[in-house]
């Protein structure tokens, strides 16, 4: 069964961030990085759980996952069937505290 994928507003912020930084160097590079890692937050609409539960994940009741693409990590959250990307941030930063992951706590 299918889960419907969200991107909040936040991580959409972070993705056109990440973009116009590469795209200094490469604008080609950009749309093509842009393009597959859409194509990778897709693929979460098929078995989410597959991906291994973020550092984050341990200061929250509920669960926080990472899929890894390249140097960038997408902390997303699964509720019934939809997931919910949160942020998209290069591995290089620091974890995030729990009160800048916008997770929803609480049963679904």
């Amino acid at each position: 069964m299918r889960h419907k994928v969200e991107i909040t507003a936040r991580a959409a912020s972070e993705l056109k961030e990440a973009y116009l930084w590469i795209r200094k160097d490469s604008p080609a590079r950009a749309a093509s990085w842009r393009k597959r890692l859409l194509a990778a937050v897709k693929t979460l609409a098929v078995f989410p759980e597959r991906c291994g539960l973020a550092p984050e994940s341990s200061s929250v009741e509920g669960e926080i996952r990472q899929l890894v693409f390249g140097w960038y990590r997408i902390l997303y959250e699964i509720r019934g069937r939809e997931v919910r990307v949160l942020h998209i941030r290069h591995a290089a930063r620091n974890y995030l505290p729990p009160e800048e992951l916008g997770f929803e706590q609480g049963e679904d």
